[in-house]
């Protein structure tokens, strides 16, 4: 009996420090449950020398005009760059500038069964820093430049990585879609014709994809690196050119007493390097 009772002890100890250990290796996980992180950092458009300024001078829908002076002659034949004017005289161009971006998110993570990969995914609120400029020049000289920018975006994005070793550092990537609000704006140096712009701000899709790190400082707080690439469609934005004062044979008036114009790029894709803040509960 003694021995039995003995015994009896001897395996509910084991069993409470099996259960213990087992219980603080669980404890142990990191990237396992919800977080809300912070993220800031610098964001840039490429400077696409492929991007220009479509024409539609007769006005039947299709940009796919030259204007032409009353000779026959392209009256932009200076041609196109991406960026701000530096003269309307040089027909060159500033590149588009980086700009500083931040963002909040709210996520939850999960280890798939005991091995090292996590699955997750967040909804994030960013206010990006990027400006795209794309610029035509006239044999004026003149310059016409269409700008825009990302006022606020909102996204959803799922993530898949490994957290190797003691879990402590993750390595991901992620991918999501989700909407922004794109503000639009024209400048010109031409003051004879009229310009009158439609469609200025507009909320459109897009998605994005990236990867980075994280490392967990303690068992609540990590702090990580991240890149993002973003591409919003932006199609409908056109500026319509009138009279103003300038005479019948304006080269933007000869066909159909007005021309629109828009940009050949109907995206809007830039690129962010940020670090993050993370809180885990």
């Amino acid at each position: 009996m003694i021995f039995s009772k003995k015994f009896m002890f001897a395996c509910s100890a084991a069993a409470v420090t099996c259960s213990t250990a087992a219980f603080a290796q669980e404890e142990e996980r990191y990237f396992d449950g919800v977080y809300v992180s912070g993220a800031i950092g610098t964001e840039f458009a490429e400077d696409n020398r492929d991007d220009r300024i479509l024409f539609d001078t007769d006005r039947d829908g299709n940009f796919n005009d030259n204007v032409n002076t009353v000779t026959g002659a392209n009256a932009f034949a200076p041609g196109f760059c991406a960026g701000t004017p530096v003269s309307a005289a040089s027909a060159t161009c500033r590149g588009n500038r980086q700009g500083e971006g931040y963002a909040l998110r709210l996520g939850v993570d999960k280890h798939l069964g005991d091995g090292p990969f996590v699955a997750g995914v967040l909804i994030e609120g960013a206010k990006p820093g990027v400006e795209e400029f794309t610029t035509g020049f006239s044999t004026t000289p003149a310059s016409y430049t269409f700008a825009r920018e990302i006022d606020w975006s909102a996204t959803a994005r799922a993530r898949l990585g490994i957290a190797p070793g003691n879990g402590r550092a993750l390595l991901y990537a992620t991918g999501g879609a989700g909407f922004a609000r794109i503000e639009r704006s024209f400048t010109t140096s031409n003051g004879a014709n009229s310009f009158t712009d439609a469609n200025e701000n507009d909320w459109k899709f897009g998605w994005q994809a990236g990867g980075g790190a994280e490392v967990m400082l303690t068992r609540n707080l990590g702090l990580g690196l991240e890149y993002l690439y973003s591409r919003y469609n932006d199609d409908d934005y056109t500026v319509a050119v009138g009279p103003g004062t300038a005479p019948a044979t304006n080269p933007f008036l000869r066909e159909s007493g007005g021309t629109d114009m828009r940009l050949s790029n109907d995206k809007f894709d830039f690129h962010a390097l940020r670090g993050t803040v993370s809180l885990r509960f």
